[in-house]
């Protein structure tokens, strides 16, 4: 039986977390003297003199109601990269616990652990980039604390076997979380609606892919009531600024925009992919459920450089782990596309 206590640092829970000016009044009308602001609007007449709602309450429930889930649930963040490091600051005691990544995978998850001084354990993929799932379950000891998985993947692009991922959430008694980076542009559904059934499962998802909006660094975490709580002691007081909030709001009151624009991204990737598949240089297009292709070229690292020099700038993946020789290609628009097909054809 999961007991999430049982995983939060002591420093956590004794945490008195901080008491913002918001936190204390959360009122709209009022002469405000609180918070120490400048009192005076800016000369574009907007009020971001004043300091933004630290709970981003009009903006969880907007992304609740579309995820149909409670707003209690939900945890906002600058970029995915801060609900990553949210999950070693809250539950890795540095020096001591340790997590488990899956490369290749998104390189961040290595990077926060490094900076908060966890170890990682790496179990590679399987050659055809699914979770090892006996390995994984073999490499868990009593100071595992998280299991980091990307589904779809980065930089493979394919989905982890929704089995997998359940053996592991029923087996492992830490916390699984699931990067769903991309998992507008996958078949698969999304994880969310399993959070009542595994208390130890986080979900992360953003708003700088499908939406479009990767300027903004707006990321969001999925997980009970109880993990969501213990996010929200931890993070800074005003950590989501008004604009983002703004203009997140504004893109939900669109959903149109956003699956029209999934839509062309994935009739490009089927274009992309079948016009790769008729060059020479190409040995393999991996499957994809990403806004991404990964593409084994003959010598990789050399196409890369030859793409930059033309200013098509793509991703060189070939010294990454099941990855030799292998370019990353985002999907463009139809005209960058082209471009991109012309060069190579030159190359």
């Amino acid at each position: 039986m999961f007991d999430l206590n049982l995983f939060i640092r002591q420093n956590i829970k004794n945490l008195k977390p901080y008491s913002s000016a918001r936190d204390e009044y959360e009122g709209k009308d009022g002469i405000f003297l609180d918070a120490n602001e400048n009192p005076y609007e800016t000369a574009s007449k907007q009020p971001y003199n004043r300091y933004p709602d630290p709970k981003q309450k009009a903006l969880k429930e907007k992304i609740a109601r579309l995820k149909r889930l409670e707003p209690e649930q939900v945890f906002l963040g600058n970029g995915s990269d801060e609900a990553i490091d949210m999950v070693f600051r809250s539950f890795c005691n540095p020096g001591a616990d340790n997590v488990i990544t899956l490369p290749p995978t998104y390189g961040m998850y290595k990077v926060c652990a490094d900076i908060n001084d966890v170890t990682v354990k790496e179990i590679p993929l399987t050659p055809n980039y699914q979770i090892n799932v006996e390995a994984v379950l073999a490499a868990i000891d009593k100071h595992t604390k998280v299991i980091w998985i990307c589904s779809p993947n980065n930089p493979t692009g394919n989905t982890i076997y929704t089995k997998d991922i359940v053996q592991l959430l029923t087996n492992f008694n830490g916390l699984v979380v699931i990067d769903e980076a991309y998992i507008d542009f996958a078949p698969d559904k999304s994880f969310t609606q399993k959070i009542k059934d595994y208390p130890n499962l986080i979900i992360l998802q953003t708003f700088s892919k499908a939406w479009g909006m990767a300027a903004l660094r707006l990321g969001m975490a999925f997980a009970s009531t109880e993990i969501i709580g213990i996010f929200n002691k931890v993070k800074y007081p005003y950590n989501i600024n008004q604009v983002t909030q703004e203009m997140a709001l504004e893109a939900l009151h669109n959903l149109l925009n956003k699956e029209m624009m999934v839509e062309e991204i994935l009739t490009q990737r089927a274009w992309l992919e079948e016009e790769l598949g008729k060059l020479n240089l190409v040995i393999k297009i991996h499957p994809s459920d990403a806004n991404f292709l990964l593409v084994k070229m003959h010598h990789g690292h050399e196409v890369y450089e030859k793409l930059v020099a033309k200013k098509i700038i793509t991703r060189d993946r070939s010294m990454v782990t099941l990855c030799e020789d292998c370019v990353r290609i985002t999907v463009g628009t139809a005209s960058e596309n082209q471009a991109l097909i012309k060069a190579l054809r030159q190359i």
